[in-house]
């Protein structure tokens, strides 16, 4: 449908809406701009919160939001947000007579003999029909309901793209280009009198497949085969593939217009019969009610809130695992972007996890902004100044930024590993992650979760199928199969942050949704809520603050050279243990087991045996035991005998008997070691590969200087520039909020107010939409004499850029070639340059300004 299409159906008359006309007369609007125009301005307000796309840019009148809410884009996006029973309701009125009234709107969801279900839908269909007026996909009064064109197009069955009704086309679309002697061998087999016309002769086609007692009295003489055909297309598709020369029921059914032709070797059961043999109903299964979201599982809140912190507590230490693990530079980034899937599973073997976990906690700190790219020419992933920044807040701050980001990230995890359009495998932190719709899913999930009393865990199936209501998604099974995963994703993610605990909905996530924490909230809860982000994250880290276990300053030193970690440790006693000892297993109590090769690593880093015993006495609440003590002298009286330094490489002791061990073991025959002197060994491998080398035969050598100094490899934390955290993909524009919609809302009638003021016509003859034309000197006195009376006038004008627009203003100043006035159309004061006038014309007597 072309804009010139759809600006007819913003001003041909059509039908009626709801309100009286703008024009005071109390006469129905005829069109959606019209209808829109006797509306007020909460019900516009209304429709630009449901459809902040025609927000982009704010029109200049209704009937430019007429035209626009009617374009095809637009309106696919507004059917996608309907709930099942109102997308069934725009179904039922896509098949309709158009217009329809109310009544028949009702039957088709009902039928014609009253189902069950007829009281629910009943009781439901005010409501899916006030959303759909609210939303201007449907518009007139309950005599003449109208469903936008575009809409109608969508929606009505069609051979390209099948109605989920099941029903084919009307008598009158499927009988389109027939021969006036086919219809009238039709009518005539039908027991219809000869017509004189085609058009009559679909007509009196028509009156009998909706005429209940002929219709039952015509398919009372169909042979029982021609019934069973009728049956299996009566539900959809009604369409069948048929031979040359069908089999007699088939022909029988064709002989009397059952079924119609739509090609050579296929028919259809046209619309008006199948509604009879259904009993008038468009749906098999209308669904007015939405289905309960049930628990599966109750507890008290406290048991949900401690797990749930238990969780929040995890995925912290999980992040700062991996962020420490590539504090000195992470893996490399691929030529097209992203993380190559051996450093995922490098990855996920460090933090003992699956692959997909892995990419789900790279994905939470990349979007969070703590894990970029470095940006260098071999560029590497690396730990962001923001990450620093993050560690010095308190644990339930950090855990409300994660939470935050997770919330509303677009990029989804759970998508690594497949392949996009063109077959290329989605990387983690490569591109093509983004799905635009994550966000709303999420937040979707957790909002029906809250629906439950606190406590209880929703049922994952009851939970989807509610979700599947809620946004059936006509664009698509492939949309619709993401949607569900991305829920399931959600529930499962939820429970690995501590949004959830044992499966239900935890307080401090309630207060990051801005939910009630004491009771069960209304479905819609997150619809609308404007809670300020900081807000509720600072609300969320309070309630979680007193739930996460207090961070302890000491631990237990074992006989087995193990250290026990009783809770969380402080950060300086946690950085120090970690270079002393290796973690060995975690969990409520972290144990930390001593080795020579992490003794040594403590010493590489500048400490001295006696800084080590004294920082193991001052932070353990045991006596240092005789074991560690011995392991930290033997290895500190090892360290540094042998010296390496770069020749190559060289290694060098005062011992050279150590040196001639060295070069008698066949391990080191790899490292190409060759004696200079007595107490010096040169070596073909550079000075890092042969300290690993050494090391790996048990020997610790130190790095020493071209000076002869002992060289110390501090832990120095390699960090990227400072980056900004990736933005959110989001699905169309954002939801404008108050202060925007009330600027809107007053620019638009403003607008439209200046296109349909009344105004006087000059004598001489202007087409239709043209700017008004006077002379300098009639502009100047018009001007002039409205100043003086406080009327308004209508003027063309043509801005410097050289836009030409029609205006309606009062001036109060007409001085120095300038004329200063209110401005109806931009509901300001502003001023014009007069030469930019092109004229000016009074408005009519009975016209306000």
């Amino acid at each position: 449908m072309g804009i010139g299409e759809l600006d007819r159906e913003a001003h041909v008359p059509e039908g009626t809406a709801v309100g009286s006309a703008a024009d005071g007369t109390g006469a129905a609007p005829r069109t959606l701009a019209e209808a829109l125009r006797a509306g007020g301005d909460e019900a516009l307000a209304a429709l630009l919160r449901a459809r902040p796309d025609l927000l982009s840019p704010v029109p200049n009148d209704l009937t430019q939001l007429a035209t626009r809410a009617g374009t095809r884009g637009s309106v696919v996006r507004a059917l996608e947000r309907l709930d099942r029973f109102a997308l069934q309701t725009a179904e039922a009125l896509a098949v309709a007579p158009d217009p329809a009234p109310y009544p028949v709107l009702l039957a088709l969801l009902t039928g014609d003999d009253g189902h069950d279900d007829a009281p629910e839908i009943e009781a439901a269909l005010p409501r899916a029909v006030a959303l759909l007026r609210e939303q201007a996909l449907v518009w007139g009064d309950d005599e003449r309901l109208r469903l936008v064109r575009t809409a109608r197009e969508l929606l009505a069955p069609s051979p390209q793209h099948p109605s989920p009704t099941g029903l084919g086309p009307s008598v009158a679309e499927a009988t389109a280009g027939m021969s006036p002697g086919r219809l009238q061998e039709i009518i005539a087999a039908a027991g219809l009198p000869p017509t004189h016309d085609p058009v009559s002769a679909v007509a009196a086609l028509t009156e009998l497949f909706t005429d209940r007692t002929r219709m039952a009295a015509l398919l009372d003489t169909a042979p029982p085969d021609a019934l069973a055909v009728l049956d299996r297309l009566v539900w959809g598709p009604p369409y069948g593939e048929v031979t040359a020369d069908p089999a007699p029921p088939v022909r029988w059914l064709r002989d009397r217009g059952l079924l119609l032709p739509v090609s050579t070797r296929t028919v259809v059961l046209p619309r008006e019969a199948a509604l009879h043999l259904r009993g008038g109903r468009a749906h098999r299964a209308p669904e007015p009610r939405a289905p309960e979201v049930t628990a599966a599982r109750d507890y008290r809140p406290q048991v949900v809130d401690n797990a749930a912190a238990g969780q929040a507590y995890t995925a912290l230490t999980t992040v700062e695992e991996l962020l420490k693990s590539w504090d000195q530079g992470g893996p490399p980034v691929l030529r097209a972007g992203g993380l190559a899937v051996r450093d995922l599973k490098r990855t996920a073997a460090a933090l003992d996890v699956s692959e997909p976990l892995a990419a789900f906690w790279l994905e939470l700190v990349y979007g969070a902004g703590l894990l970029a790219s470095d940006g260098e020419a071999d560029e590497r992933y690396a730990p962001t100044p923001a990450y620093d920044d993050w560690l010095d807040l308190p644990p339930a701050e950090r855990w409300a930024l994660l939470a935050g980001t997770w919330l509303d990230a677009t990029r989804t995890p759970g998508v690594v590993g497949t392949q996009d359009g063109k077959g290329r495998t989605l990387s983690a932190l490569g591109p093509g992650l983004d799905r635009a719709q994550a966000p709303e899913v999420r937040r979707r999930v957790l909002a029906l979760q809250a629906t439950l009393p606190p406590g209880a865990a929703a049922d994952r199936e009851t939970l989807l199928a509610r979700l599947r209501w809620d946004r059936p998604l006509r664009s698509g099974g492939t949309l619709a199969d993401l949607r569900e995963q991305i829920a399931a994703w959600t529930l499962d993610e939820a429970e690995l942050l501590g949004i959830t605990g044992r499966g239900a909905l935890a307080s401090p996530a309630r207060a990051l949704l801005n939910l009630p924490l004491a009771e069960a909230a209304p479905p819609d809860a997150l619809q609308g809520h404007e809670c300020e982000p900081s807000v509720a994250a600072s609300r969320a880290a309070t309630l979680l603050a007193p739930l996460l276990p207090e961070a302890v300053d000491h631990v237990l030193l074992q006989a087995d050279l193990t250290a026990v970690a009783p809770g969380p440790l402080r950060r300086p006693l946690a950085d120090t243990l970690s270079v002393l000892a290796d973690v060995e297993s975690k969990g409520g109590a972290t144990v930390y087991r001593f080795t020579p090769a992490s003794v040594r690593r403590a010493l590489d880093a500048g400490r001295t045996a006696s800084d080590l015993h004294d920082f193991l006495t001052a932070h353990s609440r045991t006596p240092v035991p005789q074991p560690l003590s011995y392991l930290i002298d033997d290895v500190a009286r090892k360290h540094g005998h042998l010296r390496v330094g770069a020749a190559s490489a060289y290694v060098r002791c005062d011992d050279d008997t150590v040196l001639g061990e060295i070069l008698a073991d066949r391990r080191a025959a790899a490292l190409g070691l060759r004696r200079l002197a007595p107490t010096v060994l040169a070596a073909q491998s550079d000075p890092a590969g042969l300290l690993e080398g050494l090391r790996a035969m048990g020997y610790a050598p130190a790095a020493e200087s071209a000076e002869g100094d002992v060289l110390i490899t501090r832990a120095d934390a390699y960090r990227t520039p400072p980056r900004t955290a990736p933005a959110p993909v989001p699905e169309g524009p954002p939801a404008p909020d108050a202060t925007l919609l009330k600027a809107a809302v007053r620019a638009i009638r403003a607008g439209d107010r200046a296109a349909t003021v009344v105004r006087k016509e000059p004598s001489s003859a202007r087409a239709a939409g043209e700017l008004p034309r006077t002379s300098p000197a009639e502009t100047l006195a018009t001007v002039q004499a409205a100043a003086l009376t406080g009327s308004a006038v209508w003027i063309g004008y043509v801005n410097a850029e050289g836009g030409a627009s029609q205006r309606v203003i009062a001036p109060v100043r007409v001085e120095g070639g300038f004329v200063t006035g209110y401005d109806h159309t931009a509901d300001e004061v502003r001023t014009y340059p007069l030469h930019r006038i092109t004229g000016v014309a009074e408005l009519a007597e009975d016209d306000g300004a």
